[in-house]
Formats: C-alpha cells, sequence, structure tokens
C-alpha cells in the first residue's frame, strides 16, 4: 500500500525547508533581534527562517502524488541536454545588476535584472518580462529607496 506522499519531492521538499526554516529561525534567537529601525544581527536570519518555514508548509500542503504517465508528459527538451537558458538569464541579470547599479543607479539596475531574469521563462514575452520590470523597479523604490533608505541613488550618471 502507498502513501499519497510516496515519491513526491514537492512534499519531501517543502518538510525539509520548514526544517531548515525553523532551525535558521531557533539558532538567530541566541542574538539580540532589535527591531525594524534599528536591525540587530539576528532579525534578519529569523525573518528569513520563518519566510522559509512558511513557504515550506505551502510547498508541502499543495504537493500532489504524481501519475506514474509524469515522465510522458515532461518538455522534449527535459529527455535530452538540460535547457540552460533560465540559469544563463540569472547569471547574465545579476552580472548586469551590478554594473548597471555601479554607473547608473537602483532605478535601472532593478529593470535589468528583473528584465533579464525574467526572459529565462520561455513561456514570458519581452512586454511580459518588460512590465514586470517596471512594476518591480516601483517596488525597489518604495522599498528600498523610500523605506529601508538605502544609500544607492535612484539615478546617476557615471561612477
Amino acid at each position: 500500500m502507498t502513501s499519497r506522499f510516496s515519491n513526491n519531492k514537492d512534499y519531501y521538499g517543502g518538510a525539509l525547508m520548514v526544517i531548515i526554516g525553523l532551525a535558521a529561525a531557533w539558532a538567530s534567537t541566541s542574538y539580540r533581534l532589535g527591531t525594524l529601525a534599528r536591525m540587530g544581527p539576528g532579525l534578519f536570519p529569523c525573518a528569513v527562517g520563518i519566510l522559509l518555514a512558511l513557504t515550506g508548509v505551502v510547498i508541502a500542503a499543495t504537493a500532489r502524488s504524481k501519475s506514474s504517465g509524469a515522465a510522458d508528459a515532461l518538455p522534449d527538451h527535459a529527455h535530452g541536454l538540460p535547457d540552460l537558458r533560465g540559469a544563463a538569464c540569472i547569471v547574465l541579470g545579476t552580472v548586469a545588476f551590478v554594473f548597471v547599479g555601479e554607473y547608473f543607479g537602483l532605478l535601472p539596475a532593478t529593470f535589468a535584472i528583473v528584465f533579464i531574469s525574467a526572459l529565462g521563462d520561455r513561456s514570458n514575452t519581452v512586454l511580459q518580462a518588460f512590465l514586470l520590470a517596471a512594476a518591480m523597479m516601483i517596488v525597489a523604490t518604495i522599498v528600498f529607496w523610500w523605506a529601508l533608505q538605502l544609500q544607492l541613488p535612484l539615478y546617476k550618471w557615471g561612477n
């Protein structure tokens, strides 16, 4: 008799994320947490650990048993060489963020990393990547420049 969760990578991956997240949150309690205005060394690891655990719960809760024909439903490229487009776009987006952030500021760097990384997903169109990057520029302005007062200018020209 097989259980509902047998051989389901999502369930086990989610459970592992919960364990690691709770361990990180628990380990961070040995440091001072502080407040959002004056963050202590334990606040960030605690927040990331809790978010990781919550994400793991969602992944494990939505895990479904796969049918025996799941391998037949894979795209054609999954049977041969790996598709490196996504990985290449993420690496190139990160490199672009560093370069563009250094010479042009936060908003162009945010646009570059999101736009290039979004193109790594074959289901995204150029328009969708553009709209996502534009929306993330607004989020970056609110979160990093206004709320956290990050010392990176929104725009700059040159060094």
